[in-house]
């Protein structure tokens, strides 16, 4: 990295660390789709089978399909997901066709919170919410193992009162 005047003129900045999400949240994410998915098309099938005829069943290969079209979209959402922790700020990236970067400075943080429904819990998975002064800057990081949501939290926690501090 190269250093130059006090005042930040010559200096650049080092290219942040990018953190990619588990691959649980991904597989939770497939699970759910095949087993809602599925169900759904087991139901119609049964359905359209019994009250309007057999031929009308075949309808039922569209949730079939919702489940492999699902499959990529799902997949190239997860790895579109991504954080990265800075000296001053946290990054957080996310999305396919529409890219969109939070960033979020450590003295706006003003409560770190890790939440974990159920279905995140059987799959060892817990999110980290971060909420700010403006509610527009409220971000999410998803899917990550219990233990580094808490390291995450905890982190970004004392690093938010160490910068708020001084205002």
């Amino acid at each position: 990295m190269e250093t130059g005047s006090p005042d930040g003129v010559g200096t650049t900045a080092a290219a942040p660390v990018w953190i990619g999400l588990p691959p649980g949240l991904l597989r939770m994410r497939r699970l759910l789709l095949v087993v809602w998915l599925g169900l759904t098309a087991v139901g119609a099938g049964l359905l359209l089978g019994l009250l309007v005829g057999p031929a009308w069943a075949a309808f039922a290969l569209l949730p079939l399909a919702g489940i492999g079209w699902g499959w990529v979209l799902l997949g190239r959402n997860w790895r579109s997901w991504r954080y990265a922790e800075r000296a001053d700020d946290l990054l957080i990236s996310r999305g396919v066709l529409w890219r969109e970067e939070t960033v979020v400075p450590y003295g706006r943080m003003q409560l770190v919170e890790v939440t974990s429904g159920p279905v995140e819990r059987h799959f060892g998975l817990a999110s980290v919410q971060l909420h700010t002064a403006a509610a527009a800057t409220d971000a999410t990081i998803p899917g990550l193992d219990p233990a580094e949501a808490e390291r995450l939290r905890d982190r970004l926690t004392r690093l938010g009162e160490a910068r708020s501090a001084g205002l």
